[in-house]
């Protein structure tokens, strides 16, 4: 893109100012940038040359200091996790830790990952702690309300997203949501499954929101909640790693959700749209590559290896 073709022009659309800037809007119309009726971005930009001259915000800040910084929990195998037989920042293994790899790369910068718990992980855009927020996160309302969303980047090849994490014990307990009416159920705060759970479950005797997904499982498998509502291919993942939990998934309980729930998606602080334009364009590469399905390929087979 030619420099010289973007002039800086803020335009409030009310009063006479509108009727002086509307010889402009024809012009600006190729720069501006949008979320669509779901409040996610699903424009991008050509990433060919780097971060564009008339870099803005967040993304202007990058280039400044050379630096992208990406929060994450890194306790989500295959998406993110930590591998110890590594150090520094080449220990957050998992695809959506070679995603802010490339993301960085594109940009032209070095990449800091800031691990964090799931609950700080989005606050901390707000707070300017980070640039961009990685983390197997999905669409929510809530979220796209209230922050910068990409378009998804990885769907899962089952069309369920949700999952009933129960013991194996009771397995005979579970045939449908009916039963989940007398029930402590334990769902991951802030987390696609907590939204869900809240617009489809209404009949429950408890409704327990905590920090990591770690402990819906320990909570399940010590008795101190019945169900945990979990995402189905990590908690596919963890099961299959950790065959004395004694725990299963419920069968015939899960949800499949609207197409804007489906697909993981990067985030970013609220109004940040031209870094999400950005961030869309690599995802777009990885998306017609298949880069991402060997990225997860190959995370799986090291989440399998250590165990996690």
């Amino acid at each position: 893109m030619k420099s010289q073709r973007f002039r800086k022009i803020v335009c409030w659309m009310t009063g006479m100012t509108l009727f002086f800037c509307l010889p402009f809007l024809p012009a600006m119309a190729e720069f501006y940038y949008v979320e669509n009726e779901w409040n996610y971005v699903d424009g991008s930009m050509d990433i060919s040359r780097g971060i564009p001259e008339n870099a803005t915000g967040v993304m202007d800040r990058i280039r400044r200091k050379g630096v992208l910084r990406v929060a994450t929990e890194p306790y989500f195998a295959p998406q993110e996790f930590i591998d110890p037989e590594k150090s520094g920042m080449d220990q957050y293994a998992g695809a959506d830790m070679e995603l802010a790899r490339m993301i960085a790369s594109r940009m032209g910068v070095e990449l800091e990952i800031v691990p964090m718990e799931y609950t700080q992980v989005l606050p901390a855009l707000t707070d300017n702690l980070v640039d961009l927020t990685i983390s197997a996160m999905a669409f929510t309302p809530r979220r796209a309300a209230s922050y910068t969303m990409s378009k998804g980047y990885y769907f899962t090849e089952s069309a369920a997203t949700t999952a009933f994490v129960i013991r194996e014990s009771d397995r005979e307990l579970y045939t449908s949501v009916e039963d989940l009416y007398d029930k402590t159920l334990i769902v991951q705060s802030s987390s696609l499954q907590e939204a869900l759970v809240a617009k489809h479950v209404r009949n429950y005797r408890e409704f327990r929101r905590v920090s990591s997904v770690q402990t819906v499982y320990e909570a399940v498998r010590q008795g101190k909640a019945d169900v945990g509502i979990v995402d189905l291919e990590t908690a596919q993942t963890y099961i299959r790693n950790n065959q004395g939990s004694g725990l299963i998934l419920a069968e015939g309980l899960y949800y499949v959700p609207e197409e804007q729930y489906l697909g993981n998606r990067v985030i970013a602080k609220k109004g940040e749209l031209q870094l999400i334009y950005f961030v869309n364009g690599v995802i777009d590469e990885i998306l017609e590559s298949g880069t991402y399905e060997k990225w997860i390929e190959a995370a799986q087979e090291r989440a399998d290896e250590l165990g996690l």
